[in-house]
Formats: C-alpha cells, structure tokens, sequence
C-alpha cells in the first residue's frame, strides 16, 4: 500500500509567468508579440456563450485591453478581471472606474487562489454558519504553451465554478475536444473531459485580432460535471494515472504503465477492464480507463 500510495503522488505543478498577452516559464520570458482581441461580433459572442450573468460574479483571465471587460461589466452582478501586466491592469482600472462592480486584480492566474477570492467573506465563518462556495462562471484567452496547467489549476477548483468559455488555438480546441479513437485524443482531452462538458462553439481568424497571428483560434464552452464520483476513481490519484497512462503517445496502454506494476498483474487487470493488450491510451474511454485503475489498486493493495 506505501508503494501504491508513493506512485499517485500528484507532481508539483511549474510557477509560469505572462508576458504581455501570453504565457512563458518565467527562466525564458522571451520576447512575444501581443494579439489583442479586435473583432466586437467575436467578442459579443464570447459573452453570449457564458448565458444571462446578471446575478452571477464572473471571472475573467487576461483582460488585456479590455475589449471583453466592459461588456462583462455591463452584464455582470461582479466582474473580477485578473491581469498580470502591470500597465495593462493600471489601463483598465483608470477605464472601468465607473463601475462599481469591477475588481481588478493584479496577478498570475496559477497562483490564485479561488477560495480566498470566492471564499467566504468576513463575518461568515462565526459558528452554526455552512459557507456554499458560489456558482461563477469564467472567461479567458488561454495561450497554448501552458493551456494545460491553467486549466489544471482552475480545476482544482472546481467546486466554485460552472461555466467556463475559453478561447484557444483551434488545433488545442481539437485535442481538449477530440472523443476516444481519434488522433487528437490524449491527456488533455482526457483530463478536461473528467471534469466538464466540452462544447467547440465557433472559430476566428487571424483577422480578428491586432496584430493577426498565424493560427486560427476557436472557443470551447466547459460545463463542470465532475466524473469521479460516477467513475468511482479518487481525483488526484487518478489524474497521476492518466498522465502515466499517456506518457509515450507511440507505446501501447500497457507499456506505458508496465514501469509501475507487474506485467502479469497488468495483464489480468486489462483482461477484466474487457481492454485488449495491445491498446493504445488514446483509444480507451474515461469509463475503461477508470476500471483499468480500479482493477490495478485493488490488486496492488492485497
């Protein structure tokens, strides 16, 4: 069981840092071009996509310019907009002091901490008092090079959200999208998938932004539905076997986890899981996965 327990311990997620509009590991922070958002139909459409937020508190990642931010305002009971630039966040302050609605925090979107910005506010922790984290829904222009761990971290927690619209490079929309038995399916997918609905809503061009990149975006509505409970798989020990599961993309299911268990007892667990040998992970659902897991802990426990 000490052995079990050392092979699910989740990795340390790695600090990153933004530079301008977009993300890097801060050792690097190279210098990168800004594409701010220019298309107000696309925009419109952005919001549309969160629903009525007339009595909801929405988050928003990265406001930049702010072509979002004011429409959020509008829209919004609250609005938080979280922006790591320094000049950018003065900007939207000095533009959105209208509304009163409006906080706008300065910082890395992976080092917030939701429950102390959703938490509970001062005078409800007194005895007899059961805090029910609110219900947000949250925006955001999300960078490829760290789409994953932002996306990792938000779901961390989870509990304070139910809606979140994101806007990615489309070939990331595809593979947070993509079903099992594609060629797009993989952790990302997989992980993503474990915690929420994805809905693929529409793409833009390059047009939309100034200055124009060189890809196309799409953006994803996510719709939190946990699975874990209906998978009966614990969370974190479960994301640590999906990461090991996908490891090596060219190696079958069962190469990949044959570095952590026997090959007989793998062998056994992949037969009762109805999974043929030879499988590779991104042909497995989340059910099958989830029942090769259950089978493996089971087994590495007697």
């Amino acid at each position: 069981m000490e052995e079990t327990a050392n092979l699910w311990k989740p990795a340390p997620m790695r600090r990153q840092a933004r530079v301008g509009n977009d993300f890097r590991a801060q050792r690097k922070r190279p210098k990168l071009g800004q594409h701010f958002l220019a298309d107000h139909h696309g925009a419109e459409r952005i919001v549309d996509a969160l629903g009525d937020v007339s009595d909801k508190t929405v988050i928003e990642i990265g406001p930049g310019r702010g072509v979002l931010t004011t429409m959020l305002a509008e829209r919004a009971r609250r609005l938080i907009a979280i922006e790591l630039d320094r000049v950018l966040a003065a900007q939207l302050r000095m533009s959105l002091v209208r509304f009163e609605n409006v906080e706008i925090i300065e910082g890395d979107i992976l080092s917030i901490d939701f429950s102390t910005v959703l938490g509970p506010r001062p005078g409800m922790n007194r005895p007899g008092i059961v805090h029910v984290p609110e219900k947000t829904r949250l925006v955001g222009n999300l960078p490829y090079f760290i789409t994953s761990d932002i996306l990792l971290h938000l779901f961390q927690y989870h509990p304070y959200f139910e809606t979140i619209v994101i806007m990615v490079q489309e070939e990331v929309a595809d593979r947070i999208a993509a079903r099992p038995g594609g060629r797009d399916y993989g952790l990302l997918s997989a992980t993503v998938q474990l915690y929420a609905r994805v809905e693929k809503l529409f793409s833009l061009p390059p047009g939309a932004f100034n200055p124009p990149p060189k890809v196309h975006s799409a953006v994803l509505r996510l719709t939190i539905n946990p699975q874990m409970d209906r998978l009966r798989v614990p969370e974190e020990e479960f994301i640590a076997f999906l990461k090991l599961s996908f490891r090596q993309k060219r190696k079958t299911l069962a190469n990949n986890l044959k570095s952590r268990f026997d090959s007989r007892l793998l062998s056994a667990a992949l037969k009762k899981a109805g999974l043929q040998p030879g499988v590779r992970a991104e042909a497995v659902s989340l059910e099958k996965m989830a029942a090769l897991f259950r089978g493996l802990t089971a087994a590495a426990a007697d």
